[in-house]
C-alpha cells in the first residue's frame, strides 16, 4: 500500500487558529463593506456631477415676445451659486441652488418697483445645455441655454 504525502501548509490552514483568524477577516469585512460602498458612491456621484460652471445664455419666448436670459453657474459640491442677468442687465444672485448628479435647482428673487417676484426653476445639464423649467407665479415656462465657449 503507498501513502500520499501532503504539503505541510495544508495542515496549517486546517488548524482552529487560523479558522478562528478568517472568521475575524470576514466580520470585519462585512462591518465594514457599507463605509467601502459610500465611499466609492461619493466618489462616482461626484464624478458624475454635472459641469454646470460658466456662462449660460438662451432665451424665453412668451406673448409679447422672446426674452434674453443669461445665467453665471459656479458649482461647490452640491451647492449652486451664481446670478441671473435682468431685464435691466443688472446681476441678480440665485438662492437655494442645489445640484444632484446632473439636475440643479435654484430661484431667483426680482423686484418690479417695490414689488418682489419669485421664479423658481429646475433643469437638467446636459456638456452644451440645460434645459430648463421655470415658474413664475404658477405658471410655468421651458427654455434652453447654451454654455458660452
Amino acid at each position: 500500500m503507498s501513502t500520499i504525502a501532503l504539503p505541510q501548509w495544508i495542515f496549517v490552514l486546517d488548524t482552529p487558529k487560523n479558522y478562528f483568524h478568517t472568521a475575524t477577516i470576514m466580520k470585519n469585512l462585512v462591518t465594514k463593506a457599507p463605509a467601502i460602498v459610500a465611499a466609492l458612491f461619493f466618489v462616482a456621484s461626484s464624478a458624475l456631477a454635472a459641469d454646470v460652471d460658466g456662462k449660460w445664455t438662451g432665451t424665453v419666448s412668451t406673448p409679447n415676445g422672446d426674452f434674453p436670459q443669461a445665467f453665471t453657474f459656479k458649482a461647490d459640491g452640491a451647492t449652486l451659486t451664481g446670478s441671473m442677468t435682468g431685464l435691466d442687465g443688472a446681476e441678480v444672485a440665485i438662492k437655494d441652488g442645489k445640484i444632484n448628479g446632473a439636475n440643479i435647482s435654484f430661484s431667483v428673487s426680482l423686484d418690479f418697483g417695490g414689488m418682489p417676484f419669485m421664479l423658481s426653476y429646475t433643469g437638467v445639464v446636459a456638456p452644451d445645455q440645460i434645459k430648463l423649467t421655470g415658474d413664475a407665479m404658477g405658471m410655468p415656462f421651458e427654455l434652453v441655454v447654451k454654455k458660452n465657449k
